[in-house]
């Protein structure tokens, strides 16, 4: 498969539904160079002719975004994708939370590549060589399974595609796209790097 990720008609979904306990405060709104983290995050997938967000209605503006209220609050980011899966008019879905900074067009782009018609779910690897699934591409009909999975009180998102339809992928030079922010220290050591001239 070859291209770019714009040739393709993905949905993109991003759940923004958490707590943030780790951070004290909504980290979607938390700034980094005087855009929301929620904005970083949606501007990777500005591609995606459809784009929804899975976030209580009312609670973030996000141009170009629809809205989708999370049906199991407090839940996790399974259920987000439950939610995703629900309304996406599209096979594959572009899924991911609001704490990826690094995340570009590129790197989607790298993962869409990986899809064939075996596959239901293409995860990156981290540097550690783990697979990351909140952000990842995941099938429309892994909807059932997903549901199934929630409806007997399992919330773990890697679970989310069975292993052996799941790809994994590693992303030389695209590594950094999974650093997130848990917290405000992760923030601030993060504005201190993209400040500094050695980073310009």
């Amino acid at each position: 498969m070859t291209g770019t990720f714009a040739d393709w008609d993905f949905t993109a979904v991003i759940t923004a539904g958490g707590r943030s306990s780790r951070f004290g405060s909504d980290k979607a709104l938390a700034l980094l160079r005087g855009k929301p983290l929620l904005r970083h995050v949606a501007d990777s997938l500005r591609a995606c002719p459809t784009r929804l967000l899975i976030a209580p209605a009312g609670k973030y503006a996000l141009s170009g975004w629809k809205v989708i209220p999370d049906t199991r609050p407090g839940e996790g980011p399974l259920a987000g994708l439950e939610a995703g899966l629900r309304h996406a008019p599209t096979e594959w879905l572009a899924f991911t939370g609001v704490d990826l900074l690094g995340l570009t067009p590129g790197f989607w782009a790298a993962l869409a590549q990986a899809r064939s018609p075996a596959v239901r779910a293409v995860l990156p690897l981290d540097r550690m060589g783990r697979p990351q699934p909140l952000a990842g591409l995941y099938r429309r009909d892994l909807l059932g399974h997903v549901t199934d999975l929630l409806d007997r009180g399992e919330r773990r998102l890697r679970l989310a595609a069975p292993s052996e339809h799941c790809v994994c992928v590693s992303l030389a030079g695209l590594s950094s796209a999974l650093r997130n922010v848990n917290s405000p220290d992760d923030l601030a050591a993060l504005v201190a790097e993209t400040a500094s001239p050695s980073k310009q």
